[in-house]
């Protein structure tokens, strides 16, 4: 009647990203032989200014970062089976651990920006006294903890009931080695209730319902660019830490599944919630930006799937339809966007979508075996256009829809062995997974001489093809 469950983990990363960049740094207006960020007077180590060392080029900036980080934790949870009034009960109790230490370090330097978009020296490392650009040294610690329980019931033998609920506990400390701007610790906690319950409508099919919440404390990365006053970049985060407010999920879905031999299918609704969600928004300083709490968004929709199997076919699909907007009025700065107002920002209002997130997305696919040895695929998926990044209040055109097909084969030698080859983009389609805004002036582009669409769309991967073996010892 009683199991215990137990595990234990340990894990361990070493990265280092070298990203270049047009630099923000351009020749003082007022003063002359010197380099400006904004208003401010570029310096470098010791606060020495920085020298207009192109005199009329064009600057470009290489930012370094490397990261040492380990993560370890553990769980601990027990399951008590009864029959309490003749019927099913199990209850749930359990404990979970996880940490993480991580050093990072960072450096920004500037140069020449080469014909071909590359850094040239002397790379100076830029180090401003406000910390808008400066050399980062800090450590963070992280630490959560989880406390839960859970009591599955069932009534009759139709039906089953859980009630449970979870305590989550976190604390994020950031330590400076270079200073002070980056020292803090972070406490966050919250019980999260769920209830859902299923009843089996038939031999085959299940309806089932429920609602959850849950919490997410920010994390280091988030803490060290809160600062409207001392925004980063996309390369090189932690200039300051102020507070962010936790992010709370309340939860509701609802829907019917069922099963048999050959065919399955389910079909749902769900509505999310999200309080004090956080978003990467842009600074007023050109090319820096900062995490903030915009209040309430919402993502709502239907998802329905089903498998069927005739024979040695095997045909699959899925749909989801995502209704995800914001649910406050808030303004954002956006200076790019060919429909921001005169003083570079937009203004989004209640119902406006959510950027990067398509309405409508369908997937497809198709598996024939031969034999036991060979099988053959064909897989397909769509989806809807989407906002680009710093089109919050939703103004200018979205990506374009798009179809992609994949197809694979599999060679079965043994159970030990297997061959296998894929082809992703079978057709080659051209189409963007990402889109946001870029200045046309920052940087030249010598193969569109007059550039004048600030639109800046990532292309998704070409064709592509794959093939090798597979090994379960």
């Amino acid at each position: 009647a009683l199991s215990v469950q137990a595990n234990a983990y340990a894990s361990h990363l070493r990265q280092t990203t070298i990203n270049g960049d047009a630099s923000d740094l351009e020749p003082c207006g007022q003063i002359g032989g010197l380099l400006c960020l904004g208003s401010e007077i570029a310096t470098g180590a010791g606060g020495q200014p920085i020298r207009d060392f192109l005199h009329g080029g064009t600057y470009a900036q290489l930012n370094a970062a490397a990261t040492d980080s380990a993560a370890f934790g553990a769980g601990l949870q027990a399951l008590y089976k009864s029959a309490p009034l003749g019927g099913d009960n199990q209850i749930l109790l359990g404990a979970s651990y996880d940490a993480g230490r991580t050093a990072f370090r960072a450096t920004s330097t500037v140069g020449a920006m080469t014909a071909d978009r590359g850094f040239e020296g002397p790379g100076v490392v830029i180090d401003m006294p406000d910390g808008t650009i400066a050399p980062v040294d800090v450590a963070s610690d992280n630490d959560y903890v989880g406390l839960y329980a859970a009591d599955i019931f069932k009534p009759v033998a139709a039906a089953s009931i859980t009630v449970s609920a979870r305590y989550n506990f976190s604390r994020i400390a950031l330590r400076d080695r270079l200073g002070q701007a980056l020292n803090g610790s972070h406490d966050y906690d919250r019980l999260n209730p769920a209830v859902g319950a299923t009843y089996d409508v038939t031999e085959g099919s299940t309806l089932y319902a429920g609602y959850a919440e849950a919490n997410r404390s920010p994390t280091p990365a988030e803490f060290s660019c809160a600062d409207p006053k001392a925004p980063c970049s996309l390369t090189n985060f932690f200039v300051a830490d102020p507070n962010l407010k936790q992010v709370v999920s309340h939860t509701i879905e609802a829907g019917l599944r069922g099963r048999s031999e050959r065919f399955s299918w389910r079909a749902g609704y769900f509505h999310v919630d999200a309080t004090d969600d956080i978003l990467f928004a842009a600074s007023s300083i050109a090319g820096r930006a900062f995490f903030e709490n915009i209040g309430r968004t919402t993502r709502q929709g239907i998802e329905a799937s089903a498998e069927v199997r005739l024979g040695a076919l095997q045909l699959s699909a899925g749909y989801v339809y995502t209704d995800a907007v914001f649910g406050q009025a808030i303004t954002l700065n956006s200076e790019d966007n060919p429909k921001a107002d005169a003083n570079g920002q937009i203004h989004v209002v209640p119902g406006d979508r959510l950027p990067g997130i398509p309405a409508n997305t369908l997937s497809v696919s198709a598996d024939y075996a031969f034999d036991r040895v060979w099988s053959v695929g064909l897989s397909g998926r769509y989806a809807d256009g989407q906002f680009l990044r710093g089109d919050e209040s939703n103004l200018n055109p979205k990506t374009r829809p798009y179809v992609v097909l994949d197809a694979y084969a599999r060679c079965r030698l043994s159970d030990r062995f297997e061959l296998f080859a894929r082809i992703e983009n079978l057709t080659d389609a051209k189409y963007e997974t990402f889109g946001g805004f870029s200045p046309i002036d920052k940087v030249p582009i010598a193969e569109v001489p007059n550039a004048s669409n600030p639109r800046s769309l990532s292309p998704a991967p070409p064709l592509s093809a794959y093939a090798g073996v597979r090994v379960s010892l």
